[in-house]
Order: C-alpha cells, then structure tokens, then sequence
C-alpha cells in the first residue's frame, strides 16, 4: 500500500484514521507523540517492591502495543481522548503489575547491616551517561526552550514564573513552551540512545 505523506502536523484524530487504514507512519508517528507524555505520567507509579515483573518503560510499552491492537474499537471524539484512554490503560496496567507481585512470595532481602549505602558503579555509569544525553540533546534546543526546561526541570519554576522570565503572555503560553520543549527533548534523548 502507498502511503501518503503527512501534513507536517497532522492532528491525532487524522494519524488515528490514517492509522486505521493500514498507514505505518501515520502510526509510528501517533506512538512517537504519545510515548513521551505517557513515560512521564508512568514514572513512578509502579511501586518498588512490584518491579520484578517489569519497569515503568516496560508498563508503557505494553499499553501501547495493547492500544494498538485495538485501535479499530478505540472512539476519539474529543480533544484529549486518545491521551485519556492511554493513561487509564497505564494505570491498570500498573494495578496489574502490582496485583501479580503481590501474589508471588517475598524475596529474602539482604539486611541493611550487609547493604552498600554507595551507589554501585552501574547506576554511577548510567546516571553519567544520562546526564551527557541530557546535556547533549538540551544544548540541541533553541535558547528560549532551553531556559524553558531549564527553570521548569532543574530550577522548579511554576508556568507563572516562566511566563515572566520567557516574556510570555499567560502560564498557558509558557506550558505550551514547556511541553513542546520538553517533547523535543525527550525525542533527542531517544535518538542518542
């Protein structure tokens, strides 16, 4: 099947169509956009003790490949609602998760006299090499979203004061900056991996 080209920002309710129809880029293209805002949303949810069965990247990947399956049955009519049915997928993906964790026996843990309080060096080693992939795909942003994630990820500000210091209209606006930012980090980030 000949695919058609995309529009340089098709909406999700025209990937989706397209998707249906059999279109691979069109729903390679839907996953990319969703992917990032998910993983966010997922962190953290899956409590510790539950992780043996899988990680929060895992817990995403299995949802989409889920949404996947059944997006002829899936009804977008709203803003918003592709977002909302992922999000929900992920939380009873993680409920999931914890319910089968729940049931399996308790590991016997090494006791806290015997536990190394220093990071071993594979978390120091990934820790690093996230921090360069960070830096690296951060110094890929234009100025303005590069302060942009700066103040919001590394400094805590609100939309409220991004606004002023970027200039900005409303905390919606600097949201937007933020999000699209932070988007075309994350998707940076992905590539160098």
């Amino acid at each position: 099947m000949t695919e058609a080209p995309l529009s340089p920002a098709p909406t999700t309710v025209r990937l989706l169509s397209l998707a249906r129809r059999g279109n691979r880029s069109a729903l390679e293209r839907l996953l990319e956009r969703e992917m990032p805002g998910l993983l966010r949303f997922a962190r953290g949810r899956l409590p510790g003790w539950a992780r043996a069965l899988g990680d929060t990247a895992d817990i995403v990947q299995e949802t989409l490949i889920g949404a996947v399956r059944n997006l002829d049955r899936f009804d977008a009519r709203r803003r918003g609602a592709l977002g909302a049915y992922l999000r929900t997928a992920v939380v009873n993906r993680v409920r999931d998760h914890v319910r089968r964790a729940a049931r399996r026996p308790p590991v016997d843990e090494i006791g806290d006299e015997m536990a190394s309080r220093e990071p071993g060096p594979d978390s120091l080693f990934a820790d690093a090499e996230l921090r360069g992939r960070y830096q690296a795909a951060l110094a890929e942003l234009p100025a303005p979203e590069q302060q942009a994630v700066v103040a919001r990820v590394e400094m805590g500000y609100s939309y409220e004061q991004i606004a002023l210091a970027l200039g900005k209209p409303s905390s919606d606006s600097a949201r937007m900056v933020v999000a699209r930012a932070l988007a075309k980090l994350a998707k940076a980030m992905g590539d160098g991996a």
